[in-house]
């Protein structure tokens, strides 16, 4: 996976984060350092560790599933994507709380990285070199959490659904990507 397919990776799986940040933006009285580096780093940290969690789950099965790994990596990226984009059209709200104590945020945390651990059984499956793909997961998720954080108290919900549809677009072209590379249609 190179670079640029690695970096929208990134930018898709850290939409539900920045969708919740903009919640947290939204809810704050005024936002702080703290605040900025409590939402970056319980967001960008649990980015970063699904994935490794995700690759370690899979890694010892990998030789039985090399033969359908291509698929494996399609449907969860497309399952993850479609799931994004239904979330952000059911017009449904997310209750704004302005609290960044431990259990508030592990369980956001938690939440929005789920899908980051689907990502990790593609990697497995992929022969992703893991360190610099967590890395720029983590990196990227902790800045847009932050730019997140910053657009919601400034500028509220607007923006929420729709960088929501645009990770999950984004998580689906690369899992047809994925596809077309390995059936040779397309190389990259």
């Amino acid at each position: 996976m190179n670079f640029i397919t690695l970096l929208l990776l990134a930018i898709g799986l850290s939409m539900d984060a920045f969708a919740v940040s903009v919640c947290k933006g939204l809810s704050l009285k005024r936002t702080s350092l703290r605040a900025y580096l409590a939402v970056g780093l319980w967001f960008g940290g649990f980015q970063a560790l699904m994935p490794v969690a995700g690759y370690y789950l899979i890694y010892h099965f990998k030789d039985y599933v090399t033969a359908v790994d291509h698929w494996i990596a399609f449907a969860l990226l497309l399952l993850i994507g479609v799931n994004m984009i239904r979330e952000a059209l059911s017009g449904k709200e997310e209750s704004a709380n302005a609290s960044l104590d431990f259990k508030t945020m592990l369980l956001l945390a938690i939440a929005t990285s789920i899908d980051a651990l689907a990502v990790g059984i593609s990697f497995a499956c992929l022969e992703v070199n893991l360190l610099p793909a967590v890395s720029l997961i983590g990196f990227t998720t902790f800045i847009l959490s932050d730019v997140g954080l910053k657009v919601g108290s400034l500028f509220g919900l607007r923006y929420k659904s729709k960088a929501e549809i645009a990770g999950g677009v984004i998580l689906i072209l690369l899992g047809v990507k994925i596809v077309l590379e390995h059936l040779e249609i397309i190389s990259f």
